[in-house]
């Protein structure tokens, strides 16, 4: 395997052959089927978005990109006035799939900027000119993780035992991933880490997700509960966490996946460097802090009974299920970007990165 190539033989979003279709993964659908579907309508894209269909911060941001241009395709009309009225509508709903990860935002405006920085042009221009961005997105997807793997390589030593939460494998964007990415580097050069793949509950990114990916990848990978990573790193097993990250606010407080603020608490307590891996697209400059950041939540039925042949919880039991929680910037070791690796204080490094 190397990382010039396709770690897992698949590309978890792409645009169909004939520009007509964005085609993906279906992630719900893991481990036991790897299957493509393929999407052209907004309802079926926001839907893809919304039901974890596709997930992951950068793999919304290129399923988005994608997806508008999509939709901005199917446009009948030469009059610039009317194809940004449907493009912004178009873009309004998927905006609204899911708000916490920046990266959907960020590329849906990205391509919305695309027409009108081209609105002097014809329809049909405008629309190949959204096709090559979004494509765009994709290529840089696959570089920005490429580099990251290479940043992260330089905080770890040859078997070094690593622990993730969810999943910021190649699953979570075009290809390599973000966490994973010096994993797989390090996989690549013989480092031989022993990785350890948080479950993740509710949802099971990291039991699904995670783990299926990298042991199909041949890393050495150990599945564990999530109520087990303090017992893992006390007993001395752990000697860097890395995790994804769907939003980082200005001042360094990172929003992903529930239960990342526990592992970077844990973490702390047995002085065991946490590390962010985050693209700039997810870095919210305009975000100061994590109070700021809108937490999704979601529905009730993921805790008590989806996993479940039967229901596992009391009839109408009050159910608390955020999608993510904010790690506080304290607890943050170094947040590992494409363009560097920025430490405390962030709101100072941050803003040095994002020049």
């Amino acid at each position: 395997m190397s990382l010039k190539d396709n770690p897992l033989g698949f590309d978890t979003v792409r645009l169909s052959d004939d520009g007509r279709r964005v085609i993906i993964i279906d992630q719900t659908l893991l481990p036991g089927e790897l299957k493509e579907i393929s999407l052209s309508s907004k309802d079926e894209i926001y839907e893809a978005i919304y039901l974890l269909k596709v997930r992951g911060a950068p793999a919304i941001g290129v399923a988005a990109a994608y997806g508008i241009y999509v939709l901005a395709d199917q446009i009948d009309t030469q009059s610039y006035d009317e194809f940004i009225k449907q493009f912004k509508e178009d873009k309004e709903y998927l905006n609204s799939s899911r708000p916490t990860a920046v990266n959907l935002s960020w590329a849906l405006e990205r391509m919305y900027k695309v027409c009108t920085d081209n609105h002097a042009k014809p329809v049909d221009e405008i629309k190949k000119l959204l096709k090559d961005e979004a494509c765009k997105i994709q290529e840089e997807d696959i570089e920005i993780s490429k580099k990251i793997g290479e940043y992260g390589l330089e905080l770890v030593n040859k078997g070094d035992g690593i622990l993730t939460h969810c999943n910021a494998g190649q699953l979570a964007t075009s290809r390599y991933g973000t966490a994973t990415a010096p994993i797989y580097l390090g996989y690549e050069k013989g480092y031989d880490f022993k990785v350890y793949a948080d479950e993740t509950r509710p949802l099971l990114q990291g039991a699904r997700l995670t783990a299926w990916e990298l042991n199909r990848a041949g890393v050495d990978v150990t599945l564990l509960c999530d109520n087990m990573s303090a017992a893992l790193m006390k007993e001395g097993r752990v000697n860097a966490v890395f995790v994804g990250c769907d939003r980082v606010a200005a001042n360094g407080d990172v929003a992903n996946k529930i239960g990342t603020s526990v592992v970077a608490t844990v973490a702390a307590r047995y002085n065991i460097p946490f590390y962010v891996c985050a693209p700039t697209s997810t870095i919210d400059m305009n975000t100061s802090c994590g109070d700021d950041i809108e937490i999704e939540l979601r529905p009730q039925s993921e805790v008590t009974q989806m996993w479940y042949k039967k229901r596992m919880a009391p009839d109408n039991i009050k159910v608390y299920n955020p999608a993510f929680d904010v790690t506080d910037n304290e607890l943050v070791s170094a947040i590992i970007t494409e363009k560097g690796i920025a430490r405390a204080p962030y709101d100072i490094s941050l803003r040095e990165i994002m020049k």
